[in-house]
């Protein structure tokens, strides 16, 4: 299993309720979490090897960016 990091703009409860359907959808995403009391918003993703771009480019779709930290 990997752990992948993402800094993000999920700056709450409401952002966490946007970006659930479309995180909810992605096959190869086992667990996922948004730390909003971090100042970095850091979206932690348990997977057993799915490509980083496929978790940016799902936020982006949802209205949110991400970085691979």
């Amino acid at each position: 299993m990997e752990t992948l990091k993402f800094k993000t703009n999920v700056n709450c409860g409401g952002c966490v309720a946007n970006v659930t359907p479309h995180l909810n959808q992605v096959k190869g995403i086992e667990k996922w979490e948004v730390d909003t009391a971090n100042p970095q918003k850091v979206l932690t993703v348990e997977t057993p090897g799915l490509d980083p771009e496929v978790v940016i480019d799902t936020l982006k779709t949802a209205g949110y960016k991400a970085e691979l930290i």
